[in-house]
């Protein structure tokens, strides 16, 4: 366990009748009071901690608080599977990547009209590399006085090993958990500031390598570990405890976590079809408040800001019917702290968050982050203007459900109105708490990828 900082809220908080009119709703209002179309569900998710709020929903009663007396919750094998099951009807929902929504509406892989109302989580991945990579990069590393390497790490301190590994005509293989993922994304930012070049999507290649230094390619999360422990990468981006994994078999060295990539980054989201939520109003509404219920619980502190319930979430999640790795394992991100080099563990009390800081939210600026991610890889192939970003963050982000459900949590006395960022627009403020210092707004993403030393800007083609 460990304390956290005091945390002082960042929007301005309004009426929750004044949030209402702030969304046009894309979606009709729900009938307060009416019975549940479904009592019984099937949710899908893929084994990493961030899935938590699902877990609690169930475990903790929230979900049967709301009628849903019968959730059955499905490890998936991979993120496309997920993605299947939910645009075929087979999950009535998943813990989804945010780019999988996003990019079924853009046509990018599976076209579908899915939708999120809800924002699981803020940070939670990391940036592994082999023991072989850590030692290679050790010299181009500063260090402490007392001789430990000083953190956050750059992607500067690995560009001399990829240099001479391609000199050498080798490639330099990293891997990531999907094209549309956070880890992508996250994995490509970080290489790109440290003057890495990560590869771009064209229709000519589909894997984004167009260009790379680092070629990257996609590894399912739990086989992370065991993919990096065969050579068959050097490296790779996946949330907990994959990173905390291959600490403990000795096989990896983690560099980076995300928040120190971007701070309080928005990480999974829970997504549906927008038939499903049509069909089934009071029911989506329903599972809305289970888990904002959850993540709350999630975050819940004592007088000194104690995680309170976080040693009991890692018991469940070490459960094999859900993330099923080792305890141990998961406690060091879920309860503050990270572990670098074996021993060299850190604080990290901001690392997962499923509640404060408005992390159940949907920002509209937080789909657009996104966005501005396949546009600068080339997953968007040609320019668009601000408003295209606008219009699909709108699309998407459904923060009209997730305040309705909000505003019947508070009446019911059982969220605190502060915690709820009525009288917001939809938009984060903007933030330069990146790596390197780049200010990401969201209401002008074309000026945020010209700002962008590497990659597509606005206009490319």
């Amino acid at each position: 366990m460990t304390k956290t900082i005091n945390r002082r809220r960042a929007l301005n908080l309004g009426a929750a009748a004044g949030a209402a009119a702030a969304f046009p709703p894309l979606i009709a209002p729900l009938a307060y009071g009416n019975t549940l179309e479904k009592t019984s569900l099937k949710f899908g998710f893929i084994k990493l901690t961030d899935m938590a709020p699902i877990a609690i929903a169930k475990e903790k009663g929230f979900f049967a608080q709301y009628g849903i007396t019968d959730v059955e919750i499905e490890a998936q094998a991979n993120w496309k599977v997920l993605l299947d099951g939910v645009i075929d009807g087979v999950l009535d929902g998943a813990h989804m990547l945010s780019g999988q929504p996003i990019g079924a509406n853009i046509g990018f892989g599976r076209q579908a009209d899915l939708i999120t109302p809800f924002s699981m989580d803020l940070n939670g991945n990391g940036i592994t590399v082999s023991n072989e990579i850590w030692e290679r990069m050790k010299p181009n590393i500063p260090k402490d006085a007392d001789g430990k390497p000083i953190h956050p790490i750059s992607a500067e301190a690995l560009k001399p090993v990829v240099m001479e590994d391609l000199a050498a005509g080798k490639d330099f293989p990293m891997g990531m958990v999907f094209p549309v993922s956070t880890h992508n994304y996250e994995l490509r930012y970080w290489l790109a500031a440290g003057g890495l070049h990560p590869g771009y999507y064209t229709s000519a290649d589909p894997a984004g390598q167009t260009d790379a230094d680092v070629k990257l390619s996609v590894t399912p999360p739990p086989q992370m570990p065991a993919t990096l422990a065969s050579g068959t990468i050097n490296g790779y981006c996946v949330g907990e405890p994959w990173n905390q994994q291959a600490v403990f078999q000795g096989i990896g060295v983690p560099v980076i976590t995300d928040y120190q990539i971007w701070n309080d980054n928005p990480e999974k989201v829970f997504g549906f079809t927008r038939e499903w939520t049509e069909t089934n109003p009071n029911t989506t509404n329903a599972v809305i408040k289970a888990l904002i219920l959850a993540g709350q619980w999630l975050d819940a502190e004592d007088e000194n800001g104690v995680l309170i319930n976080r040693p009991e979430a890692v018991q469940i999640l070490a459960q094999s019917n859900y993330v099923g790795a080792p305890a141990e394992v998961i406690a060091n991100s879920m309860t503050g702290f990270f572990e670098y080099e074996k021993g060299d563990k850190r604080d990290q009390s901001e690392f997962n968050i499923f509640f404060r800081k408005f992390a159940t939210f949907p920002f509209y600026s937080d789909c657009i982050w996104y966005l501005t991610q396949m546009r600068r890889w080339g997953q968007i192939p040609t320019p668009r203007p601000d408003g295209f970003y606008d219009a699909i963050a709108r699309k998407v982000y459904q923060p009209t459900l997730y305040l309705q459900a909000a505003e019947e949590l508070v009446a019911e006395g059982l969220v605190k109105e502060a915690d709820i960022p009525f009288g917001s627009d939809g938009y984060r403020a903007p933030t330069n708490k990146f790596l390197d210092g780049v200010t990401y707004d969201g209401r002008k993403p074309n000026d945020y990828l010209n700002s962008l030393t590497i990659g597509l800007k606005g206009e490319s083609v």
